[in-house]
């Protein structure tokens, strides 16, 4: 199926996060380009991300790589994105 072939971007969050909210109206556009997997960083078995992003969010990852912190670079984004496309 095409989900599947589809490139996972995990955003790194914890509630409230104005950021990330800001972040996700940017990607908005190209959402039916990926998956957004939202990982709560305050949940108990987080703690490892937490420790890692607690000063950071948003963080993303895509397709399990880091990607980008604190804002979102479109141009970045749509290159990385363009380039797992282009694997697929």
């Amino acid at each position: 199926s095409a989900s599947a072939n589809k490139p996972v971007l995990t955003l790194f969050t914890k509630k409230p996060c104005p950021l990330c909210d800001e972040a996700k109206e940017l990607l908005e556009p190209y959402k039916r380009r990926f998956i957004l997997q939202e990982v709560d960083i305050t949940l108990p078995e987080n703690t490892a991300w937490y420790d890692k992003y607690k000063y950071d969010i948003p963080v993303f990852h895509l397709n399990g790589k880091f990607l980008m912190k604190h804002q979102v670079d479109i141009q970045k984004f749509e290159d990385q994105l363009r380039k797992l496309e282009l694997q697929n």
